[in-house]
Protein backbone atom coordinates (compact mmCIF):
# COMPACT_ATOMS: atom_id res chain seq x y z
CA UNK A 1 0.00 0.00 0.00
CA UNK A 2 1.44 3.33 -1.04
CA UNK A 3 2.19 5.82 1.69
CA UNK A 4 0.23 9.07 1.51
CA UNK A 5 2.27 12.05 0.41
CA UNK A 6 3.20 14.39 3.19
CA UNK A 7 2.34 18.03 2.73
CA UNK A 8 5.40 20.18 2.54
CA UNK A 9 5.42 23.39 4.46
CA UNK A 10 6.89 26.72 3.47
CA UNK A 11 10.44 26.48 2.17
CA UNK A 12 12.63 29.51 2.58
CA UNK A 13 14.42 30.16 -0.70
CA UNK A 14 16.09 33.37 0.38
CA UNK A 15 19.18 34.31 -1.65
CA UNK A 16 21.22 37.45 -1.14
CA UNK A 17 23.05 39.29 -3.91
CA UNK A 18 26.24 40.99 -2.66
CA UNK A 19 28.01 43.55 -4.82
CA UNK A 20 29.81 46.88 -4.61
CA UNK A 21 30.77 49.89 -6.68
CA UNK A 22 34.07 50.65 -8.32
CA UNK A 23 36.48 52.67 -6.22
CA UNK A 24 35.75 50.69 -3.08
CA UNK A 25 38.66 50.62 -0.61
CA UNK A 26 40.52 47.50 0.50
CA UNK A 27 38.94 47.59 3.98
CA UNK A 28 35.44 47.83 2.52
CA UNK A 29 36.26 45.02 0.12
CA UNK A 30 37.43 42.82 3.01
CA UNK A 31 34.25 43.65 4.94
CA UNK A 32 32.20 42.60 1.93
CA UNK A 33 34.15 39.33 1.78
CA UNK A 34 33.46 38.77 5.49
CA UNK A 35 29.74 39.26 4.87
CA UNK A 36 29.85 36.74 2.04
CA UNK A 37 31.56 34.18 4.29
CA UNK A 38 28.79 34.68 6.87
CA UNK A 39 26.05 34.20 4.26
CA UNK A 40 26.24 30.77 2.59
CA UNK A 41 23.04 31.68 0.72
CA UNK A 42 24.69 34.71 -0.90
CA UNK A 43 25.79 35.25 -4.48
CA UNK A 44 28.60 37.63 -5.36
CA UNK A 45 28.51 39.73 -8.51
CA UNK A 46 31.01 41.96 -10.30
CA UNK A 47 31.46 45.58 -9.34
CA UNK A 48 28.81 47.98 -10.54
CA UNK A 49 30.01 50.74 -12.86
CA UNK A 50 27.20 53.19 -12.19
CA UNK A 51 26.13 54.88 -8.96
CA UNK A 52 23.08 56.73 -10.26
CA UNK A 53 21.00 54.05 -11.99
CA UNK A 54 20.49 51.61 -9.13
CA UNK A 55 17.50 50.07 -10.86
CA UNK A 56 19.97 47.90 -12.77
CA UNK A 57 20.64 46.03 -9.52
CA UNK A 58 17.09 44.67 -9.53
CA UNK A 59 17.69 43.22 -12.99
CA UNK A 60 20.92 41.57 -11.80
CA UNK A 61 19.11 40.17 -8.75
CA UNK A 62 16.38 38.74 -10.97
CA UNK A 63 18.94 37.07 -13.23
CA UNK A 64 20.70 35.56 -10.19
CA UNK A 65 17.43 34.47 -8.59
CA UNK A 66 18.02 36.60 -5.48
CA UNK A 67 15.30 38.14 -3.35
CA UNK A 68 17.58 40.39 -1.24
CA UNK A 69 20.48 42.69 -2.08
CA UNK A 70 23.45 44.01 -0.10
CA UNK A 71 24.93 46.85 -2.15
CA UNK A 72 28.13 48.51 -0.88
CA UNK A 73 28.50 52.03 -2.27
CA UNK A 74 31.80 53.89 -1.88
CA UNK A 75 31.96 57.69 -1.97
CA UNK A 76 35.17 59.75 -2.17
CA UNK A 77 37.20 56.63 -1.30
CA UNK A 78 36.50 57.19 2.41
CA UNK A 79 32.74 56.91 2.98
CA UNK A 80 30.93 53.56 2.74
CA UNK A 81 27.16 53.19 2.40
CA UNK A 82 25.21 49.94 2.57
CA UNK A 83 21.93 49.50 0.72
CA UNK A 84 19.92 46.59 2.13
CA UNK A 85 17.00 45.96 -0.20
CA UNK A 86 14.30 43.42 -0.90
CA UNK A 87 14.08 42.90 -4.64
CA UNK A 88 12.04 43.78 -6.63
CA UNK A 89 9.32 45.38 -4.46
CA UNK A 90 11.22 46.73 -1.46
CA UNK A 91 11.59 48.04 1.15
CA UNK A 92 15.15 49.39 1.15
CA UNK A 93 17.27 50.60 4.05
CA UNK A 94 20.26 52.86 3.45
CA UNK A 95 23.01 52.75 6.09
CA UNK A 96 26.23 54.63 6.70
CA UNK A 97 28.84 52.03 7.65
CA UNK A 98 31.12 53.15 10.49
CA UNK A 99 33.66 51.62 12.89
CA UNK A 100 34.62 48.85 10.49
CA UNK A 101 36.93 46.09 11.77
CA UNK A 102 37.41 43.08 9.52
CA UNK A 103 38.34 39.56 10.60
CA UNK A 104 41.92 40.01 9.38
CA UNK A 105 42.35 43.16 11.45
CA UNK A 106 40.89 41.79 14.68
CA UNK A 107 42.65 38.39 14.72
CA UNK A 108 40.37 37.11 17.47
CA UNK A 109 40.48 33.60 18.89
CA UNK A 110 36.93 32.67 17.87
CA UNK A 111 36.51 30.44 14.83
CA UNK A 112 33.27 28.81 13.68
CA UNK A 113 32.67 26.56 10.70
CA UNK A 114 32.04 28.26 7.39
CA UNK A 115 28.51 27.73 6.16
CA UNK A 116 26.94 27.01 9.55
CA UNK A 117 23.62 28.63 10.43
CA UNK A 118 23.65 31.56 12.86
CA UNK A 119 21.48 32.25 15.89
CA UNK A 120 20.20 35.81 15.41
CA UNK A 121 20.13 37.89 18.59
CA UNK A 122 18.34 41.26 18.61
CA UNK A 123 18.28 43.90 21.30
CA UNK A 124 14.90 44.46 22.98
CA UNK A 125 14.94 48.09 21.81
CA UNK A 126 14.26 46.93 18.24
CA UNK A 127 10.59 46.46 19.22
CA UNK A 128 10.19 50.01 20.53
CA UNK A 129 9.41 51.88 17.28
CA UNK A 130 7.95 50.97 13.87
CA UNK A 131 11.10 51.75 11.88
CA UNK A 132 13.27 49.65 14.22
CA UNK A 133 10.80 46.77 13.88
CA UNK A 134 11.24 47.01 10.12
CA UNK A 135 15.03 47.04 10.57
CA UNK A 136 14.80 43.90 12.68
CA UNK A 137 12.72 42.06 10.09
CA UNK A 138 15.00 43.16 7.26
CA UNK A 139 18.13 42.01 9.09
CA UNK A 140 16.50 38.71 10.05
CA UNK A 141 15.56 37.92 6.45
CA UNK A 142 18.99 38.82 5.06
CA UNK A 143 21.27 37.24 7.68
CA UNK A 144 19.08 34.27 8.56
CA UNK A 145 20.41 31.28 6.60
CA UNK A 146 17.53 29.20 5.16
CA UNK A 147 17.07 25.76 6.63
CA UNK A 148 18.06 22.99 4.25
CA UNK A 149 20.13 25.21 1.97
CA UNK A 150 22.55 23.11 -0.07
CA UNK A 151 25.58 25.18 0.98
CA UNK A 152 24.89 25.45 4.70
CA UNK A 153 25.66 23.12 7.60
CA UNK A 154 22.61 21.71 9.43
CA UNK A 155 23.56 23.10 12.86
CA UNK A 156 24.18 26.33 14.75
CA UNK A 157 27.61 27.20 16.09
CA UNK A 158 27.72 31.00 16.10
CA UNK A 159 25.58 33.96 17.14
CA UNK A 160 25.02 37.13 15.13
CA UNK A 161 24.22 39.92 17.56
CA UNK A 162 22.49 43.18 16.59
CA UNK A 163 22.20 45.96 19.17
CA UNK A 164 20.85 49.51 19.02
CA UNK A 165 23.03 52.17 20.65
CA UNK A 166 23.80 55.81 19.80
CA UNK A 167 21.49 55.63 16.78
CA UNK A 168 23.47 52.77 15.18
CA UNK A 169 22.94 49.06 14.68
CA UNK A 170 26.05 47.43 16.16
CA UNK A 171 26.85 44.08 14.59
CA UNK A 172 28.95 41.40 16.31
CA UNK A 173 29.66 37.74 15.53
CA UNK A 174 30.39 35.19 18.28
CA UNK A 175 31.34 31.53 18.27
CA UNK A 176 29.37 29.20 20.55
CA UNK A 177 31.91 27.22 22.58
CA UNK A 178 30.80 24.13 24.51
CA UNK A 179 32.78 22.40 27.26
CA UNK A 180 34.53 19.28 26.02
CA UNK A 181 32.87 17.09 28.65
CA UNK A 182 29.34 18.10 27.62
CA UNK A 183 27.47 16.36 24.82
CA UNK A 184 24.53 18.76 24.60
CA UNK A 185 24.49 22.53 24.58
CA UNK A 186 23.07 24.20 27.66
CA UNK A 187 22.75 27.98 28.05
CA UNK A 188 24.27 27.67 31.52
CA UNK A 189 27.56 26.12 30.35
CA UNK A 190 27.98 27.68 26.89
CA UNK A 191 30.45 30.53 26.38
CA UNK A 192 30.70 33.02 23.51
CA UNK A 193 33.99 33.94 21.84
CA UNK A 194 34.01 36.82 19.37
CA UNK A 195 34.99 36.05 15.79
CA UNK A 196 34.34 39.23 13.81
CA UNK A 197 33.75 41.29 11.79
CA UNK A 198 32.58 44.40 13.61
CA UNK A 199 30.56 47.20 12.08
CA UNK A 200 28.17 49.97 13.07
CA UNK A 201 25.31 50.60 10.65
CA UNK A 202 23.73 54.05 11.00
CA UNK A 203 20.27 54.19 9.34
CA UNK A 204 19.81 57.14 7.00
CA UNK A 205 16.55 56.49 5.16
CA UNK A 206 14.04 53.71 4.59
CA UNK A 207 12.42 53.62 1.15
CA UNK A 208 9.18 51.90 0.26
CA UNK A 209 10.45 50.44 -3.03
CA UNK A 210 13.61 48.69 -4.08
CA UNK A 211 16.40 51.33 -4.27
CA UNK A 212 13.86 54.14 -4.40
CA UNK A 213 10.26 55.12 -3.92
CA UNK A 214 8.46 56.92 -1.13
CA UNK A 215 10.51 57.68 1.98
CA UNK A 216 9.09 55.78 4.95
CA UNK A 217 11.63 57.01 7.49
CA UNK A 218 14.23 59.77 7.49
CA UNK A 219 16.72 59.88 10.34
CA UNK A 220 16.55 63.41 11.82
CA UNK A 221 19.82 62.93 13.76
CA UNK A 222 21.88 61.92 10.74
CA UNK A 223 24.74 64.23 9.78
CA UNK A 224 26.44 63.61 6.44
CA UNK A 225 30.19 62.85 6.51
CA UNK A 226 30.84 65.88 4.27
CA UNK A 227 29.21 68.14 6.84
CA UNK A 228 31.23 66.53 9.64
CA UNK A 229 34.48 67.13 7.76
CA UNK A 230 33.40 70.70 7.02
CA UNK A 231 32.71 71.39 10.70
CA UNK A 232 36.08 69.89 11.65
CA UNK A 233 37.84 72.13 9.13
CA UNK A 234 36.00 75.17 10.45
CA UNK A 235 36.97 74.23 14.00
CA UNK A 236 40.62 73.81 12.98
CA UNK A 237 40.50 77.12 11.10
CA UNK A 238 39.03 78.79 14.18
CA UNK A 239 41.90 77.52 16.33
CA UNK A 240 44.47 78.84 13.83
CA UNK A 241 42.68 82.19 13.66
CA UNK A 242 42.72 82.52 17.45
CA UNK A 243 46.48 81.77 17.50
CA UNK A 244 47.13 84.49 14.91
CA UNK A 245 45.07 86.98 16.91
CA UNK A 246 46.94 86.13 20.11
CA UNK A 247 50.31 86.68 18.38
CA UNK A 248 49.13 90.03 16.98
CA UNK A 249 47.92 91.14 20.42
CA UNK A 250 51.26 90.11 21.92
CA UNK A 251 53.20 92.19 19.39
CA UNK A 252 50.95 95.20 20.05
CA UNK A 253 51.43 94.79 23.79
CA UNK A 254 55.22 94.61 23.44
CA UNK A 255 55.24 97.68 21.17
CA UNK A 256 53.09 99.69 23.61
CA UNK A 257 55.09 98.67 26.67
CA UNK A 258 58.75 99.11 25.75
CA UNK A 259 61.18 98.27 28.56
CA UNK A 260 63.43 101.25 29.49
CA UNK A 261 67.15 100.83 28.93
CA UNK A 262 69.01 99.83 32.10
CA UNK A 263 72.26 101.49 33.20
CA UNK A 264 73.97 98.17 33.85
CA UNK A 265 73.34 96.75 30.37
CA UNK A 266 76.83 97.80 29.15
CA UNK A 267 78.78 96.97 32.32
CA UNK A 268 80.16 93.65 31.12
CA UNK A 269 80.79 94.67 27.51
CA UNK A 270 84.50 94.47 26.56
CA UNK A 271 84.33 96.30 23.24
Amino acid sequence: MAKPKQKRGFKNKEKVLVLGTRGITYRSRHLMSDFISLLPHSKKDVKLDTKSDRGVINEVAEEKGCSSVLFFEARKRQDLYLWMAKSPDGPTVKFLVQNVHTMDELKLTGNHLKGSRPVLSFDASFDAQPHTQLLKEQLAQVFGTPRGHHRCKPFFDHVLSFSLADGCVWMRNYQVVMPLDKKKADPSNVTLVEVGPRAALRPIRIFEGSFGGRVLYDNPEYVAPNMMRRLQKQQAAGKYKSKVQQKAKRREHEAANVMPRSEVDDVFRTS
